[in-house]
């Protein structure tokens, strides 16, 4: 993996900063304030989200879970749900949080209500897979502890299947991405995963949270899920037969408000500049829908496949939180 965790960490966060003062705003709107998005430049002080502050939070999680033995449904979910609680109440917490994670955070920090029971069935935001890259860095996981847990640390807050399963394969795309992946052959693995796993619901990891749903069954709970992060492959293969790096990737594979289509535009911002990092998260950062989560997903990316010498010490040196980031990196690298 050499530098992948570092050049992940980094660059989702150096993404969700540039993507910060662009957020809710049109690209006609972006362009007047920034100039021409190739020269788009971090802000001084280079702030980030609730999307780096969630991926440390589970980071965090992670590491405490990871330190008590092998990973396990519960062992991972006590501490995340811990780290998750401790991020609502922080004073930190004032960068625009999503409703959904709110929402659930509140219902978590009631030690006895069940995690199930706080989870937002109907919710698939992009809240559930802005965070989970840690999943496909941290070393030493099964594709079955990968894959369970990318999902439930998902499920603490978004419900929905195609939350669950959207945070399973952007965890994936950033782990076959760090293990040397071409990014030509990306959406070939991610597209092969997805139908392996259509039908596939992780008993042991997420219980019986498919029955707050409405489906008739198990297997229709997950496969309508997968199915929807299928779809939006199919427009990310789209966009890239025909590549417009002009024009609002958005416009291809939609605005990235929620988890599919975070995950698909993120892609897409990654893939049409595989080897230019800057320009990836440039092209991620002016864009009309969710521009901070598409660009922390575009870094993670990006980060995961080039490793810390994607970013250059004068981007990567003053990103908030920098200092943790590199920790967790440069521990998971070694």
């Amino acid at each position: 993996m050499g530098s992948a965790a570092t050049g992940s960490l980094i660059g989702l966060a150096l993404g969700d900063a540039l993507g910060f003062p662009t957020e809710f705003h049109d690209v006609p709107a972006i362009l007047a304030r920034s100039g021409p998005w190739r020269d788009m430049a971090l802000p001084d002080l280079a702030f980030v989200t609730d999307d780096t502050q969630m991926t440390l939070a589970l980071a965090r999680g992670l590491r405490t879970a990871m330190g008590r033995g092998a990973l396990a449904p519960q062992r991972f979910a006590a501490p995340v749900r811990a780290e998750y609680v401790d991020w609502w109440r922080s004073p930190d917490n004032d960068r625009a949080p999503g409703a959904t994670c709110l929402r659930a955070c509140a219902l978590l920090s009631t030690p006895e209500l069940p995690w199930t029971e706080a989870s937002q069935i109907g919710s698939k935001g992009c809240g559930a897979n802005m965070r989970v890259a840690p999943l496909g860095l941290v070393p030493g996981l099964s594709p079955r502890q990968r894959s369970g847990a990318a999902q439930l640390q998902s499920a603490l807050t978004h419900g929905h299947p195609t939350a669950l399963a959207a945070s399973d394969l952007t965890a994936y795309a950033v782990h076959v991405l760090a293990s040397g992946a071409r990014p030509a052959e990306l959406t070939g693995l991610l597209r092969s995963y997805a139908h392996d796993h259509r039908t596939d619901y992780p008993q042991d990891w997420l219980g019986d949270l498919w029955r707050r749903s409405q489906d008739p069954s198990v297997a229709a709970f997950t496969a309508r899920g997968w199915d929807d992060c299928l779809g939006v492959l199919d427009r990310l293969d789209a966009a890239l037969r025909a590549p417009d790096p002009e024009s609002d990737p958005c416009l291809a594979t939609g605005a990235g408000w929620i988890a599919e289509e975070a995950l698909a535009t993120g892609l897409l911002c990654f893939l049409l500049f595989p080897e230019e990092p800057l320009t990836a998260l440039r092209r991620a950062a002016c864009t009309s829908g969710d521009s901070d989560s598409i660009a922390c997903l575009t870094g993670a990316f990006a980060g995961a496949h080039l490793g810390a010498g994607a970013w250059p010490e004068e981007w990567a040196g003053r990103v908030e939180y920098r200092d943790e980031l590199l920790a967790l990196g440069e521990a998971w690298d070694a």
